[in-house]
This record gives structure tokens, C-alpha cells and sequence, in this order.
């Protein structure tokens, strides 16, 4: 079945910053800030409900025609800042999406429900309200559907075959991904963005569903503020990428921001937004990932296949909330450059790991961040040109529950038949043995810049909670101070999700767009 691009096909509504042909109209009932998971689900919805929508995006608009399955175009085009984002420090890369369609163009496509021992901490710990499990099934259903997210039936490609050989002869659990695609191609280049439109992003799906009900889309905008008047959202501030010396003044009797994790507290406070309690941008958290490498004596040639298809969930199940730090197993994509940046090597060394490209493994550790008083995330601040930055600080509980990842990691990679192991970290070796390999990383510096550790989820900074005290937002999005001003994007959670997120940013987002009232 091939894939037919409905912004071919139809004639939607499109004002795109990048060429500027048309004016704006000035006034919309929802200005939504973000075209992402959150930010494409609420238009769709409120579209649908024959609401005015402008859905406003930073990034440019490509269309499915136009990924070539090359890095070199992917990272400047569809990552904030050229897949090159790091918090404050320098220590920690954060890989974010900045395109029609967000983090969900550029995902691995990895599809799991907000797990239930989340919802009810959110719950019990947060106050946040009417997120019992039984009560969010039926929103995860909605999603699971439209989206396509279901169990991969394909087998897994050998770099997801490693961690499910090494977890079964340790005896450890594991489950298979649920992904969002249709009529799949197997390719392997999910972060690069989809050539064949098989990955239901919110591109290729609720993007289009809002545009054929009315929205308007306006790619290549940057929102550089929304200006406040008498206690209410009035309008918002657009600089078109063509000309960014122009402004254009858009009011709308609601606004939704959906720019993300790090995007969306930046907003507020460059808004300066009413913050009664000093919380936007704080306790932002990102699942501090670190890597195992393992080179294998046949070849993985892990740049082909499902992406994400094994994971393993047993240091998580094993691990209480609140102590001892848990973290996920899965795998991720290896591609040229994205070994070639990870492994900070120089010269003959640089070169010997290349040359092993077809056979190197790696094995990505997602910490549970946000349970623990020595786990409250990092947070948002303003460079001075206006843009946002994360200082995010690694304490010694997260190193912690690094140096446990790395031991895990690197004894499931000898169980699966690894020839060498190497915790991925600037003063480590390659290990020959497990015994070798538990003394070392039990002695490696637990410093930031040495552990190379990255991020693909981002969350909190805008938190949801019934109390005004301690929370940004209500159980619904909606802004505690400013009643016409929402937030549906990953900010609202209170901590980490302990998975990947983007099936419970979907699911809220439906959840709290399906509860606003009618204007």
C-alpha cells in the first residue's frame, strides 16, 4: 500500500514563515504553540469541534517526499538546535524535535501507556486529580487506535536480539515495543523522519485530521511571547523565519502551549508570565540516559530494523519509586554519525572503533528520575538572547543508578556472547569479561563530561496539581492563575514518566482537550 501525502492531495490552510505569501488572519477562538504530540492532538480535537485553530510551529514543514534517510539532512532540518542541544554544563546532549509534527517526525516510534505505578504516584504524591489507571484507559485506546500502536510482529533485528538473548540467560524480564506504524518498511531510519509515511506521527495523522476540519497551519514561526492583560492570554507574538524582524499580533480567546518540555517554560517566562511560587521551569526531568557499547563477532548492523522492539523493564519492577534508582533496557539505532559523536575518541582510536561500525552494539539505560528528594530534575532559564537553555545537575543518586545500568548493561552483553563490552565513558577500556568489566566500571570517575550521557525525553517544568502551590497547571492543563491559558505537552507531568512518554502526552493531551469547555 503506498503512501498518498494528504498536503499534496488537499488543499489545506498553510501560512508558512519560511515563504510568507499570505497575511494572517488575526484572530482564532485556539492558538496552540507547538505541532507536536500534545500540540496535534489538541487541534484535532478542538477542530473537530468546530473551533477556529491556528497551530503555530517553530520548525519548517517537510514533507514525506523530502527525508532521504540521511543524517546530514535530519539533525539541522528536524532537531532543535542541529541535534546538538546540551544542558548547561555541556555534559548531557538532549535530542528534541523542531519540525511539523515534533518528536514525533523524529522518534523511534517506541509506544508505551503512562505505567500505572506513575499515574498513581502522580496521584497520591502530586494531588493530581481523575488520572486513576481505569480512568486514562480508555483515552490510551482512543490513541492506540487512531495511531496504529500495536504489537510489532516483525522479528527483531540483531541489536534487539542481543539485549532479549542476554536478558533470557540471566533470567531477567523483557516485553516487546508496541509501535505506531502501518504498513512499515522495516528501514531502520525512524530518526531521520519517515520516507514511506508509515510512522503515525502526528505529521502524517492529527495534523492533517485538524487541517481537514478547518485549522490552519503555520510552520517556520517562532512565538516570542504572548502578551497578558487584566489576568488573561491576549494575544501571541510571531516572527516569520523569512523576515524575523516582522511581528505578527495574534489574538485568540484561548491559547494552548505545547512547544515541549524545555520550549514551553521558556515561553513563560519570556512572557513573564504571573508565577506566584517561582515553580515554571523547575523540576524538569529527562530520563539521564548512558550507553553500553559491545562489539559482537558477527555483524549487528544496527542502523537496519525496527529500532526499538525488545525492552526490559525488570530494574524498574525490582526497584521501589522512591528508592533505589530504577531504569529501563533498550536499545537504540546506530547510524555514522551518531557513533562517530557518542564514542569521543580521537585519531587511530576514533578510527579502530569505526572500523568495527557493522558489529558494535549498545545497549541505552532511560533513568526513572523525579521519585527522590535526590532526584528533582533540573531547570529551564533564559539565555541572553532569549532562547532557552536546561542546567540540569547529576547528584550522586543518579550516578548511582548509572554505575548500576553499566554493570546490567554490560553483564547482559557478555551473556548474549559479546566479545568486548565498553561502558561508554572517556577513561573506560574495552572489557574482555564480565569479571573484568564489574571491577572496572566499578572504579570509573562518576564525573559529568567523562560518562557520556544523552536525552530524548524531556519533561516537567509546568507541572499539573490542584494546588497552585506546587503545581503550574491543574488536573486539566489549564493554568492556575491565567484561565484561558493551557498547557498540553510533556511540562505537565510532575515527574519522568519511567517510559517513553510520547503515548502519554497523546493521551492527556485527548484527555484534557476533550474536557475543555465549549467557548
Amino acid at each position: 500500500m503506498s503512501f498518498k501525502d494528504p498536503f499534496l492531495t488537499e488543499n489545506f490552510k498553510i501560512w508558512d514563515g519560511a515563504l510568507l505569501k499570505k497575511g494572517f488572519v488575526d484572530h482564532y477562538d485556539v492558538v496552540i504553540i507547538g505541532s507536536g504530540a500534545g500540540g496535534a492532538m489538541a487541534a484535532k480535537v478542538l477542530s473537530e469541534k468546530g473551533q477556529s485553530v491556528l497551530l503555530v510551529e517553530e520548525g519548517p514543514l517537510m514533507l514525506t517526499h523530502e527525508f532521504d534517510m540521511k543524517e546530514s539532512t535530519a539533525y539541522p532540518k528536524l532537531y532543535q538546535e542541529s541535534a546538538a542541544r546540551l544542558t548547561k554544563d555541556k555534559g548531557i546532549k538532549i535530542l528534541q524535535g523542531k519540525n511539523v509534527g515534533g518528536g514525533t517526525t523524529i522518534n523511534w516510534t517506541s509506544s508505551f501507556r503512562t505505567p500505572d505505578r506513575t499515574l498513581n504516584w502522580w496521584r497520591d504524591a502530586h494531588g493530581v486529580k481523575g488520572i486513576d489507571p481505569d480512568l486514562m484507559k480508555p483515552y490510551f485506546e482512543v490513541v492506540e487506535k487512531k495511531l496504529g500502536i500495536k504489537d510489532w510482529e516483525v522479528p527483531p533485528n540483531e541489536n534487539n536480539e542481543v539485549l532479549g538473548r542476554g536478558l533470557s540467560k540471566l533470567g531477567l524480564s523483557q516485553g516487546m515495543i508496541k509501535r505506531n506504524v502501518k504498513d512499515c518498511h522495516n528501514l531502520g531510519y525512524c530518526g531521520t523522519g519517515c520516507p514511506v509515511g508509515a510512522k503515525q506521527s502526528t505529521l502524517v495523522s492529527l495534523i492533517p485530521e485538524a487541517l481537514r476540519s478547518g485549522a490552519t497551519l503555520a510552520p517556520s514561526f517562532y512565538c516570542e511571547k504572548i502578551v497578558f492583560e487584566k489576568g488573561l492570554a491576549k494575544e501571541v507574538h510571531l516572527r516569520p523565519k523569512m523576515n524575523p524582524k516582522l511581528i505578527f499580533k495574534i489574538k485568540a480567546r484561548r491559547f494552548i502551549l505545547a512547544g515541549g518540555a524545555i520550549g514551553t517554560p521558556a515561553l513563560l517566562k519570556r512572557s513573564e508570565a504571573v508565577d506566584p511560587h517561582s515553580l515554571v521551569g523547575k523540576r524538569t526531568t529527562i530520563h539521564p540516559v548512558c550507553l553500553s557499547g559491545a562489539l559482537m563477532n558477527e555483524e549487528v548492523e544496527a542502523w537496519q530494523g525496527a529500532p526499538q522492539s525488545i525492552y526490559s523493564d525488570h530494574f524498574l519492577d525490582s526497584r521501589p519509586l522512591s528508592e533505589r534508582m530504577g531504569f529501563k533496557l533498550e536499545v537504540g539505532p546506530i547510524h555514522p554519525v551518531i557513533l562517530a559523536t557518542v564514542i569521543e575518541k580521537h585519531g587511530e582510536k576514533h578510527q579502530a572503533i569505526m572500523k568495527e561500525y557493522p558489529k558494535f552494539q549498545a545497549i541505552l539505560a532511560l533513568l526513572r528520575d523525579g521519585f527522590h528528594d535526590e532526584s528533582i530534575g533540573g531547570e529551564v532559564y533564559l539565555k541572553e538572547d532569549g532562547s532557552p537553555g536546561l542546567d540540569y545537575k547529576m547528584t550522586p543518586y543518579l550516578w548511582k543508578g548509572v554505575q548500576d545500568a553499566w554493570l546490567a548493561s554490560a553483564e547482559i552483553q557478555f551473556a548474549a556472547g559479546a566479545k568486548k563490552v565498553w561502558p561508554i565513558h572517556r577513561e573506560a577500556p574495552f572489557y574482555s569479561s564480565w569479571k573484568e568489566a564489574k571491577h572496572g566500571i566499578l572504579n570509573l570517575p562518576l564525573e559529568i563530561l567523562k560518562a557520556k550521557l544523552v536525552s530524548a525525553h524531556v519533561m516537567g517544568g509546568a507541572p499539573m496539581g490542584e494546588d497552585p502551590k506546587t503545581s503550574v497547571v491543574n488536573s486539566y492543563g489549564r493554568h492556575h492563575q491565567v484561565e484561558n491559558l493551557y498547557i498540553m505537552d510533556g511540562s505537565i507531568f510532575p515527574t519522568s514518566v519511567a517510559t517513553n512518554p510520547m503515548e502519554s502526552i497523546l493521551a492527556f493531551s485527548l484527555r484534557n482537550s476533550m474536557a475543555m469547555k465549549a467557548l
